[in-house]
């Protein structure tokens, strides 16, 4: 700093003076004496002190200190550095000298500077106004890019540990507050570059000896923008990274933070088999392994939020921590001499143990990891030499490779947080924010607070101070301390010259020699020692030769003079920045080998993400398998594309101050502060801001922003300099210069101009405001009187009412007066007649129950008396029994033994023998077709149940894609909302700074409509896009309601297969049963009735017998099987339950004998026996009658009454019960045991097992219940009792069609469909026959006559309604006859048309030579007329042929198909879900005692 001018000093002024230890102390002159001076300390010692070290001291200085630097009355070192210290004392850490803002680390949180508030108060804030912060400086780069266009950045540099890291990030969160989208994601940009700073930071920053949060990394970070100045993307950039410090650490010093954090992660480290820091040799270096007030585990939870925030998958942040793992089991591996010289091995298990976890995580071979590590590979002129490494060569191996990979680790987390974030390559302006490592200057002769703490830091500066790193560090600060020279000082007169400004130069310190001295080539620093790296015999003394011999003559450049191979430099900031670097390991970390077998190993791993960091290399012949890169040159290239960055902004400058080196709050080291404020320029930079024209406006805007202070020198002239100058001698402002093109003002003047700008502002403000406030007043003058009006209306209003209800109270009172008289006289009397009735009431029961004792009495001697009498006549009857059994006993006994001896005589014949065997054969024949049916059953079940699955696997992928569709597109409707609200927040900024600047702007002369029109047109853009963001969250609503619903869908669809799953096995027990049921099959064991041939017609329905007498007979249980205890053996049967509710048997038998009709819909006798068998737990029983009982009671129901009406109300009954049964009951693990049952029944039930996997609508919520055998044989018993009736009313609506049809109006209209559908068939049937077996109705008449009738029946089947569409498809049914009837009406009909248009059916002999007469006409023999035809017979036979391999008959006689046309399944799907609960009981039944339980369930 430039002394100020020389001045004198007289007794009684005040002073600072230079102190070795606190840099300045406070001093009164006492005596003056020529060239020195006698002063006094304020702790009272004298001393004579030279003129030249003293300082002038403001004695009026303010306590708390000024915010700006340039205000000091008295501009020097001393007041600098005092009123810093005051500040600090107050936490008042920010303060402005001029435009750079000074920034002191407070070690200390202080919340209240950096909340939401202090940023809203610094929004839009001119700089200065406020005090010093460095929102303010964010806000001024901001405000400069947006209003000018240009980019800006901001360069944050300072001591390690002097705030640096975190004054960047309050500058990156102010940026994104201001420049960010109000959106509740946390993937935005803005939140994503926020969040990027805790994960660098993990992976970045470490424990130093001077800041526990260090930075050993550069970071050049630019926010770019749109052209509405919100964020639109980011770009980092970093820059030498201390790859060393992975590998080695002094103590205290701490490795990376992630280090520490994922062995405190829990589960985690558990995984990877991590426990404490202390086991890893890469940690354990150091003694520190925490923080104080910082917990690794919630840091390591932070880190993996900010992963998931910037967007890092799942999948890669556990490859990033298996690969953090492996590094630290890397540095574990130690190794031992080997068995041959200059070779090394694995030392021990423990060291075994790290290589493998190692080789795991990186999922690399162990072996081969090995041999990267104890080999290398040499390539030469006769092939690949491998050789051994010692111990030392594979450890310094082991760590180049864990250095390796974690810088390659590094890079790749940048360069991924820059592709998250995404650059966008439209923006025209950014801001770039700097914050690299400070100027590191560690000297022996600083001054320490206590002995002992000085000691301990300059042990660890003289370790530090060796680092290679140091020099890269410096050698960046000097190339920005350049940059801040360029554009603070050197700039700045190149501006005034240009500008022709008067101006005496100043001149300054350039640091450009040390510049050339360190990068200049061919003989730089730099150049030399790439150059000494690139000979493999050079060493630290030979590059240290060569250094002075090159640059012996440098002024910048000295030897030490205890050292040869030591250097020093002398730095920018002069004496005080003098640095000495040992060159002992500047060549070793200067070579950035990368070891090719290292590359190959990883790169061929299998987990991509490490395959990832080493991708191939190129192909290159060379001798080693090292490849060198220079750290230096690259890093010198680093910095120049950062300055070309820099040189194309608009620079502002923070400097971080470190108080002290002790990291301990409210401690200010004089020296420290002022070794930092000389080393940063920021005392040279204030005084150059004094004393020239800090503010410089462009004639043009100088005009625009204060014509308003002199509106009648505003003639529309061009000549902006001319009316500027007016301007400046209208309002007498001196201390100005007017340049060629801008206007240069002293420090304060702009101030002034904008103070009297306001003035007007508020006077064209106050105008308005008073026009506004007459309008208010009379509007609330105007309301004021309304209300009163109206207030004096209700008062009225409420006296009025007051009187009436008082009148009305008045009337209640009497009304209830009498209403109580009333009361009280009406219940006296009510209890003088209770009383009274209950005196009579008792006297009268115990009359009646005096005469009821009598009755008993001799009711009980009657039964007594007969009781007696039956047991004697029943005693001399049974006597007589007896007698009578014993006498046929023996006669029967006789004649049995008769008929033995003859059966025995008859066996001795071959003719009963070959009998009995042939009985035995056919019988045999029956059981291998029956097996042989059950087979093919059981394939088709199988093929049917594979085509349902496949059928619902493919619905459900379908609606899987229709759930994705709709998910895109709800993403697609939230994207289109999101930019629908920026556009509107956009909008409402715009209209809030458009009304802003209309008030701003506003001239005397224009009228208020101008404004309100223009204010009303932004209230209707506003209302138009308000609109359109409530269509969009509409849409955006529709489009969730959607996803919903498909995803109920899906839900749904997974209930039903796994209903259809169950089902499935159900059926596969009950087909298992019924498998080992006829493979069990004794010949022995059948009925005589269902031992039917094979051959007889409709062998696969009902196997009844032929008698008359059996046609309303449903089988029972008992009729088809043998008696179950007899098929099972005594050691096997299972523990029957006993029979319960054996007195309900009647009551359920009455209910079927009983009409019990229907109640809403449902038929009652269904629902009630459901109901009954269900409160019994009949289908659980192992052995029980009711079965029979409700199968034979059904059958006598048939059998009694009206056929016409019995037949549809037990059809439907029946149906309804066997579909409660299908959907409730599920077969058990006891059908497995095998039981013998006729295999003759396999019709209507065979078939029921092919389609039950198409019941997708079964409420999977009912319970099912577990069925027993009985149980199940009664649902198969009731399906063939549905067949049953169903042919019977087909047989009859044969006959009796229309009467039939107007009794089924309570049958479903399934069964309905199903009968006309057979009734036109077996119409279609009987006319076709008839057609072929009389030859004479086939003629042209009767062909008319029979086409009419079918006309009348295809109007019926066109006409019926909707609710009486009985029809279906039965007109299909009558196809046959149609085609017939048709060719008989045709009088020319060719061969051809009769092949096209003739069914398979028409073409035998017998229709051909009936339809003969047709052909007569003609005169056409029969043997033309089959010429004719031959070609057409012989097509369709062979189709018949392809279509019915059994077609062996000649007969061309159509068949009644007397088959059931519906199935289980069927029945289920058409008819409704039935819930017997809600069915009320018929009036006989309730009175029944067993009918309790169901009158209390209703």
């Amino acid at each position: 700093m430039m002394r100020e001018k020389k001045m004198s000093f007289r007794k009684g002024y005040n002073v600072w003076f230079e102190d070795k230890d606190s840099a300045w102390l406070p001093a009164q002159v006492v005596d003056v004496s020529g060239k020195q001076i006698q002063i006094v300390t304020n702790y009272g010692k004298k001393m004579f002190v030279l003129v030249e070290k003293l300082y002038t001291r403001d004695a009026d200085a303010d306590h708390a200190g000024v915010d700006d630097m340039t205000k000091l009355p008295y501009l020097n070192e001393p007041e600098v550095l005092f009123n810093l210290a005051r500040r600090y004392a107050l936490n008042d850490i920010y303060t402005y000298t001029g435009s750079i803002l000074i920034a002191v680390n407070p070690f200390t949180k202080l919340p209240h500077l950096y909340n939401a508030h202090m940023m809203e108060q610094y929004k839009g804030a001119t700089f200065g106004v406020l005090s010093p912060h460095v929102f303010a400086v964010a806000d001024a780069s901001y405000r400069a890019m947006v209003n000018e266009g240009r980019s800006q950045s901001i360069l944050v540099s300072g001591e390690s540990g002097a705030g640096k890291t975190e004054t960047t990030k309050l500058l990156m969160q102010y940026l994104t507050y201001v420049g960010g989208r109000a959106a509740s994601d946390d993937r935005t940009v803005e939140q994503q570059v926020l969040e990027s700073n805790p994960l660098l930071e993990a992976f970045g920053n470490a424990r130093t000896v001077r800041n526990d949060n260090s930075s050993r990394f550069g970071k050049f970070v630019e926010i770019q923008f749109d052209a509405n100045g919100r964020i639109s993307g980011a770009a980092i950039r970093t820059y030498l990274l201390e790859r060393s410090r992975v590998v080695q650490i002094t103590d205290p010093e701490r490795n990376y933070h992630c280090f520490y954090q994922l062995c405190a992660s829990g589960k985690d480290a558990e995984k990877y088999k991590l426990g404490h820091p202390s086991n890893f040799h890469y940690l354990n270096q150091s003694r520190t392994y925490e923080l104080d007030g910082v917990s690794s585990a919630l840091e390591y939870l932070k880190t993996r939020r900010s992963m998931d925030v910037v967007g890092i998958s799942a999948d890669d942040q556990q490859s990033i921590f298996r690969t953090l793992a492996a590094i630290l089991h890397l540095g574990n591996i130690e190794f031992s001499p080997g068995k041959e010289h200059d070779s090394s091995t694995i030392k021990d298990q423990n060291s075994s143990f790290h290589l493998q976890m190692a080789s795991t995580l990186f999922m690399c071979d162990a072996n081969l990891l090995l041999a990267t590590l104890c080999t290398r590979s040499i390539q030469t002129r006769e092939g690949m030499i491998v050789k051994a490494l010692d111990c030392n060569a594979a450890i310094a191996s082991r760590d180049a490779l864990a250095k390796t990979v974690y810088a390659r680790l590094f890079d790749w987390l940048v360069e991924k947080i820059n592709r998250s974030v995404g650059q966008d390559m439209e923006s025209k302006a950014q801001i770039g924010v700097l914050d690299i490592y400070g100027f590191e200057c560690f000297q022996n002769n600083r001054s320490f607070p206590f002995a002992h703490e000085e000691a301990e830091l300059k042990s660890q500066v003289s370790a530090v101070s060796k680092r290679f790193e140091q020099f890269c560090i410096n050698f960046a600060n000097e190339k920005l301390q350049q940059h801040f020279n360029e554009h603070i000082f050197k700039m700045e007169q190149e501006e005034y010259r240009k500008e022709k400004i008067n101006w005496s130069y100043i001149d300054f310190i350039d640091n450009q020699d040390v510049l050339d001295l360190i990068e200049k080539k061919p003989i730089g620093i730099i150049a030399l020692l790439d150059e000494a790296c690139l000979f493999p015999k050079s060493t630290h003394a030979t590059f240290s030769t060569k250094l002075f011999q090159c640059l012996q003559s440098h002024k910048r450049l000295e030897k030490t003079k205890f050292s040869e191979t030591n250097f020093t430099i002398s730095h920018y900031a002069g004496k005080a920045s003098i640095v000495t670097y040992q060159t002992d390991s500047f060549l070793d970390k200067n070579r950035d080998y990368v070891v090719v077998e290292h590359s190959n190993l990883l790169g061929s791993s299998k987990c991509s993400f490490v395959a990832g960091l080493f991708p191939s290399l190129q192909e290159e012949s060379s001798r080693s398998s090292y490849k060198f890169s220079s750290v230096s040159s690259r890093f010198k290239q680093q910095l120049q594309s950062l300055m070309e960055s820099l040189n194309s902004t608009e620079p502002h400058y923070i400097r971080c101050v470190k108080p002290n080196s002790l990291n301990r709050p409210q401690k200010f080291e004089n020296q420290s502060v002022l070794h930092q404020l000389r080393c940063g320029g920021v005392l040279e930079a204030v005084r150059i801001s004094l004393a020239g024209y800090p503010t410089r406006r462009t004639y043009s805007e100088f005009v625009d922003r204060f014509g308003i202070l002199a509106p009648e020198l505003m003639d529309g002239s061009y000549d902006v300099k001319a009316l500027t100058e007016r301007l400046l001698k209208k309002l007498h402002l001196e201390n100005f210069q007017l340049g060629r093109t801008k206007l240069f003002l002293r420090a304060g003047q702009i101030a002034i101009l904008d103070s009297r700008r306001a003035d007007v502002l508020d006077s064209a403000a106050r105008l308005i405001q008073n026009q506004l406030r007459t309008y208010i007043a009379y509007r609330n003058f105007t309301s004021i009187r309304s209300a009163s009006v109206v207030l004096q209306t209700y008062c009225r209003g409420c006296l009025a009412r007051n009187i009436f209800a008082e009148r009305k109270e008045a009337s209640a009172a009497l009304l209830i007066q009498k209403y109580v008289r009333r009361w009280l006289h009406r219940r006296s009397y009510l209890q003088l007649y209770s009383a009274a009735v209950l005196v009579q009431s008792n006297i009268r029961g115990f009359s009646a129950r005096q005469k009821f004792l009598l009755r008993k009495e001799h009711k009980a001697a009657m039964l007594i008396q007969a009781r007696w009498r039956m047991f004697k006549v029943q005693s001399t009857f049974r006597h007589y029994q007896s007698s009578i059994v014993a006498i046929q006993c023996l006669w029967r006994k006789k004649i049995a033994k008769r008929q033995l001896w003859r059966l025995k005589r008859e066996a001795n014949e071959t003719g009963a023998l070959r009998l009995a065997k042939n009985k035995l054969a056919q019988q045999l024949e029956d059981l291998t077709w029956r097996l042989n049916l059950e087979k093919r059953l059981r394939v088709s079940n199988e093929e049917a149940k594979l085509v349902e699955i496949s059928k619902l696997h493919n619905m459900l992928t379908s609606l899987n894609k229709e759930l994705d569709v709709a998910k895109l597109a709800t993403v697609s409707e939230c994207k289109k909302n999101s930019l629908l609200e920026t556009q509107l927040e956009v909008s409402m900024k715009e209209k809030s700074a458009l009304e802003s600047r209309l008030v701003g702007i506003a001239d005397l002369s224009k009228d208020n409509a101008l404004l309100k029109s223009a204010l009303e047109s932004f209230e209707k853009q506003k209302s138009a896009l308000e609109h359109e963001l409530v269509k969009a969250q509409k849409d955006s609503s529709d489009a969730m309601r959607k996803l919903h619903e498909v995803e109920d869908n899906c839900t749904q669809l997974q209930q039903n297969l796994q209903s259809l799953e169950e089902k499935l096995s159900v059926l596969e027990d009950e087909n298992l049963v019924l498998r080992q049921k006829v493979i069990n099959t004794s010949p022995r064991s059948h009925l005589p009735g269902l031992a039917k041939p094979m051959s007889e017609k409709h062998s696969s329905l009902l196997l009844l017998s032929t008698d008359e007498k059996a046609v309303f007979e449903s089988p029972t249980p008992t009729k088809y099987i043998v008696p179950f205890a007899h098929s099972i053996s005594d050691s096997r049967r299972p523990r029957m339950t006993t029979e319960k509710h054996q007195d309900n048997h009647e009551f359920l038998l009455r209910c079927i004998k009983e009409d019990t009709g229907f109640k809403q819909g449902k038929p009652v006798a269904a629902c009630i026996i459901y109901k009954c068998l269900l409160h019994w737990r009949a289908f659980e029983s192992e052995r029980t009658a009711i079965f029979d009982h409700i199968i034979a009671s059904i059958n006598d129901a048939l059998k009694a009454g009206d056929q016409d009406y019995v037949l549809p109300y037990w059809l439907s009954n029946a149906s309804t019960l066997l579909c409660l049964l299908q959907r409730n009951l599920r077969s058990n693990g006891f059908l497995s045991t095998p039981s013998q049952r006729s295999g003759g029944y396999s019709g209507f039930s065979g078939r029921m097992t092919q389609r039950t996997l198409k019941l997708i609508g079964f409420e999977e919520s009912v319970s099912l219940v577990e069925a027993r055998y009985p149980a199940i044989l009664f649902k198969q018993q009731l399906t063939a009792c549905v067949e049953k009736i169903f042919g019977l009313i087909r047989d009859n609506l044969k006959k009796e069609l229309s009467p039939l049809l107007g009794l089924c109006i309570q049958v479903p209209s399934f069964f309905i469909r199903k009968l006309i559908t057979q009734v036109f068939s077996f119409i279609n049937i009987s006319l076709f026959n008839s057609l072929l077996l009389r030859r004479e109705c086939c003629n042209f008449s009767n062909g008319e006559y029979v086409k009419s009738g079918l006309a009348e029946l295809e109007r019926w089947i066109v006409n019926t309604t909707e609710e009486l569409q009985f029809a279906g498809t039965s007109w299909h049914e009558l196809n046959y006859i149609r085609q017939a009837v048709g060719f008989l009406v045709q009088e020319n009909t060719s061969v051809k048309n009769l092949s096209k248009r003739l069914s398979p059916f028409l073409i035998n002999y017998g229709p051909c030579e009936n339809f003969q007469v047709i052909h007569q006409k003609r005169k056409k023999s029969l043997e033309e007329i089959k010429q004719d035809l031959c070609p057409v017979v012989a097509q369709m036979r062979d189709f018949l042929n392809k279509d019915s391999k059994d077609f062996n008959s000649n007969s061309f006689l159509l068949d009644d198909d007397l088959s059931i046309p519906f199935s289980t399944e069927d029945i289920s799907k058409a008819i409704p879900a039935t819930d017997p609960s809600d069915v009320d009981l018929p009036p006989f039944l309730r009175e029944c005692p067993s009918a309790q339980f169901l009158v209390a369930g209703s």
